[in-house]
């Protein structure tokens, strides 16, 4: 019978360290929550004319459009836009796939990053594995540095805008020499005719 207590006692703090580890991962979800809310992916045009900004959830965040994304024929400004909004929003969900596996995904056995992956694969009518190749590498430094995007903000804000390109003066039409002024004090709604 004391092999079996052993046995039992054993079990039972395996059972304890997990909910020990268990506990410890549910402490962080508020960071990860934040970390969540926090969370930003740019994604920019091969010509570097459009750059959309995607929060969490797919949420966009910000679309920006330099003056050569302006010249674009419509269509194709349109396709831009949602091909780059595309690759913002992939990348957002697997940025959070990411947050999600540093945060829980050990405690649960569970690898959402490349849960997201294969659903991004398959919509796209390839393999996770090739998908992955096409990928930019991810940064050597992952931690998110607040600090820096504040610095960078500061930085575009204290610079002045542009100037506004210069319109031309609209010049006024050279008087019709066959004009005899019959029109121009009439008031055209009818009220108190002037002539």
């Amino acid at each position: 019978m004391s092999a079996e207590m052993d046995r039992l006692v054993a079990e039972f703090d395996k059972f304890q360290a997990k909910i020990k580890q268990a506990e410890t991962q549910f402490a962080q979800v508020g960071e990860m929550q934040q970390e969540l809310s926090d969370l930003e992916a740019e994604a920019t045009s091969p010509d570097r004319a459009i750059t959309v900004v995607a929060g969490p959830s797919g949420s966009i965040k910000d679309i920006r459009l330099t003056a050569d994304a302006l010249r674009l024929a419509p269509q194709q400004l349109a396709s831009t836009i949602l091909q780059t909004l595309h690759r913002a929003v992939a990348e957002s969900a697997r940025r959070q796939a990411g947050i999600v596996d540093a945060h829980v995904g050990e405690a649960f056995g569970i690898d959402v990053s490349e849960q997201v992956l294969e659903a991004q694969a398959e919509a796209l009518g390839t393999t996770s594995e090739e998908l992955s190749a096409q990928l930019p590498p991810e940064p050597a430094n992952a931690e998110f540095d607040h600090n820096d995007v504040l610095r960078r903000e500061a930085a575009e804000a204290a610079a002045p805008p542009p100037a506004p390109p210069a319109r031309p003066r609209a010049r006024r039409p050279d008087p019709d020499p066959d004009d005899d002024g019959y029109f121009q004090d009439q008031n055209l709604f009818g009220r108190g005719d002037q002539r």
